[in-house]
């Protein structure tokens, strides 16, 4: 009877210590922990509104599949891809539409002026329209935003970062302006400074996928959004002036030594002229690439 008892204790144990690795697991795999989310739980995390502005070139759809990828594991998510066009594109409306993203599709052509650089600013301010309009009716959500290119890499981590802005957070940016790292100097927990060497003299010396806005402020200043009257490299500090000051800045992936984001651009690619080829290529122009 003693050595029955025992037999059972030996079982109890064994269970227990079975149910405890299983714990430790899914709490030591963090990533594939989180993707578990159940949609109940998801409601409750803030939306990100991200922007991206796109174009035709022949790397767009690898570029803006790559993004739409990484973007399928974030959780209420809400792309907005605008496209530098007079109308929308098959192409951008069919990847759109098989990514099964909450998505918003805009365009709206770029008018530059003769000696404006920047890019990309009818179509955020596109976007930022849609989005105070969005926010006002049943539908909207509140959120942050985050103005993405779509050539960038980005880590999961960011975005669950952003998820803790009050007013506007900001963190380092990998391989962007001549840098390793181009970030936000962080004192006693506050934005004290900028590790910057393009334009440094910039109010805010930092890359547009250097921060993201709490959604609420668009509404509280109708008036912020982007110029064609500011060059390249300054459209970051244009929106930024009217929604938060440095003093206000909230410094994360750990106090802004972090790199989760990368400037990485796709180079353009190098393709053959058929006609100075002596043996003419199959035709493929029906394929998209």
């Amino acid at each position: 009877m003693h050595l029955f008892n025992l037999k059972i204790i030996k079982k109890q144990y064994l269970a227990l210590g079975m149910l405890i690795f299983v714990v430790l697991f899914l709490f030591n795999s963090k990533p594939a922990f989180q993707c578990q989310l159940t949609p109940e739980t998801a409601a409750y995390l803030p939306t990100i509104y991200g922007i991206t502005p796109t174009y035709a070139r022949l790397a767009q759809k690898a570029d803006l599949t790559r993004l739409s990828q990484t973007l399928m594991l974030v959780k209420n998510f809400h792309w907005i891809v605008i496209e530098d066009s007079d109308t929308k594109t098959k192409l951008v409306e069919n990847l759109l539409k098989e990514s099964n993203l909450k998505y918003t599709h805009l365009n709206v052509k770029t008018e530059k002026p003769k000696g404006s650089s920047a890019s990309g600013v009818e179509q955020r301010n596109k976007a930022l329209d849609w989005l105070r309009a969005h926010l006002k009716s049943p539908e909207g959500t509140s959120g942050v935003v985050f103005f993405m290119d779509d050539d960038n890499t980005y880590s999961l981590k960011v975005f669950d970062e952003m998820r803790k802005i009050k007013k506007v957070g900001v963190w380092p940016v990998g391989i962007v302006g001549g840098m390793r790292v181009e970030m936000p100097l962080v004192t006693d927990g506050k934005v004290s400074g900028y590790n910057a060497v393009w334009k440094p003299y910039r109010p805010f010396p930092i890359d547009m996928a250097g921060f993201a806005v709490n959604a609420t402020l668009f509404l509280d200043f109708p008036e912020a959004k982007f110029s064609r009257k500011v060059q390249s490299g300054f459209q970051e500090s244009e929106i930024l002036k009217y929604v938060v000051t440095q003093q206000e800045l909230e410094p994360l992936a750990d106090n802004c030594t972090k790199v989760y984001v990368w400037h990485t651009r796709t180079q353009k690619p190098a393709i053959l002229n058929p006609k100075k080829l002596k043996k003419p290529l199959v035709p493929d122009d029906h394929i998209e690439v």
